[in-house]
């Protein structure tokens, strides 16, 4: 044995000093903001049994999600468990990648309806449940002043989900702001980018012109998206691409170098 080596750490030491599993950090977020009442789905956080496949952070976030917006359907309990992701959207202490995906998933929660209406047109969603839809879009319409009130300390990847939000709750206050601060940086993104592409998108969507909305979601579709039927209403094959270009803007951010 060498004498002058360094003393190993203890055992505990080491699992102390180990960085917090991503349910243990929202857990001390959900904590801090959410102190009283919570809604049910919490208990994945707080609850003392553990799945043992939580240690792998994508199992977990699946298991989590699910719980929340099960499958891309609203259950009766999806409006309530949406206070939760709102609250870690808004929270500095969680990484960026994370707060893109939930930020997301509101986006995804509020449009359920239509994106549902778009793909299975002209029958109705199998999972349809209309009154829950309308809930989890109204709960994500309270949550939206907070959340683009982040915008400036926001990075750009977050920002990109934050400007697909801005656009399913239109108003004459947000989306002048939202134009002109995508303006600033749309000339960096070239076209034919999922990036640049989306940016351009969502400045369609925000000039509220259907007709013109209409011929670019069907230029899209036609070149690089699942299309929709042609007999459905305009916004609703809108937020179906919209939707689309969203997942592969985050899937593009997850790999390295992606969000560069």
């Amino acid at each position: 044995m060498d004498a002058h080596a360094e003393p190993q750490p203890m055992r505990h030491e080491a699992i102390a000093s180990a960085p917090p599993t991503v349910r243990q950090l929202f857990r001390d977020v959900i904590a801090d903001r959410l102190p009283g009442r919570r809604p049910p789905q919490a208990a994945l956080l707080f609850c003392a049994e553990t799945d043992p496949c939580w240690d792998d952070e994508r199992l977990f976030l699946g298991d989590f999600y699910n719980e929340i917006l099960h499958q891309d359907t609203c259950m009766p309990g999806t409006a309530d468990g949406l206070a939760l992701l709102a609250a870690l959207a808004v929270d500095e202490r969680i990484p960026a990648r994370h707060r893109f995906d939930v930020v997301k998933m509101l986006f995804g929660a509020a449009t359920v309806a239509e994106r549902h209406l778009a793909g299975s047109w002209p029958d109705l969603s199998y999972h349809a449940d209309p009154e829950s839809e309308v809930r989890a879009r109204s709960a994500v319409r309270a949550h939206l002043p907070e959340l683009l009130s982040r915008w400036p300390a926001e990075c750009p990847a977050v920002r990109l989900a934050l400007a697909g939000l801005a656009v399913v709750f239109p108003t004459d206050r947000t989306l002048p702001a939202l134009t002109a601060r995508l303006r600033t940086f749309v000339q960096q993104l070239p076209r034919g980018t999922d990036v640049g592409d989306y940016v351009r998108f969502v400045l369609v969507l925000a000039a509220r012109d259907d007709r013109q909305t209409l011929t670019v979601t069907e230029e899209l579709t036609g070149a690089y998206w699942t299309g929709t039927a042609r007999g459905v209403p305009t916004r609703a094959r809108a937020l179906h691409l919209l939707g689309q270009m969203l997942d592969k803007v985050g899937a593009g951010l997850a790999r390295p170098h992606g969000g560069r």
